[in-house]
């Protein structure tokens, strides 16, 4: 009984490489080069420039980067910004850590300040369009700027 069962399973073997054999006798048909035609995402345009998205004005810009620091100003650390909103016009700053809205400072590593507006917000820090703008700041950077209180 065994020895027939073995027998058969050589058999099938046999059959099945006998379709193989043929397979490759039969030449590869001939790929086809597929054809693919460009198609517009709904909802993606080109985008807009920063410039047409911040509606401040030269003198709100000239004047948020003339503010000078003063002696009392207090000093609420190191921050990392991202870009907050650019429906949100004007100079701004919003942080978990700022408990009172008030009038502050934003300065980069390089020197840059500009003056802003102190919001309480939470998660992580965002600063304006504008300031943005105004520190000379890549619009997806993530600066570590100095923020001081007046």
């Amino acid at each position: 009984m065994e020895k027939h069962v073995v027998w058969i399973a050589l058999l099938g073997l046999g059959v099945s490489g006998c379709a193989m054999v043929d397979r490759l006798r039969e030449p590869a048909p001939a790929p086809v080069a597929a054809v693919v035609e460009p198609v517009a995402l709904p909802g993606l345009g080109a985008g807009q420039a920063a410039a047409a998205l911040d509606a401040t004005t030269a003198a709100q810009k000239a004047a948020a980067v003339a503010a000078a620091p003063a002696a009392a100003d207090v000093a609420l650390g190191a921050m990392v910004v991202a870009l907050g909103s650019p429906a949100e016009q004007g100079f701004w700053l919003k942080s978990a850590k700022i408990v009172t809205p008030g009038n502050g400072r934003v300065v980069t590593a390089t020197g840059a300040s500009v003056a802003v507006d102190l919001q309480p917000g939470s998660g992580g820090a965002l600063l304006s369009l504008a300031a943005f703008r105004a520190l000379g700041l890549g619009l997806t950077d993530l600066p570590e700027v100095q923020v001081f209180a007046n």
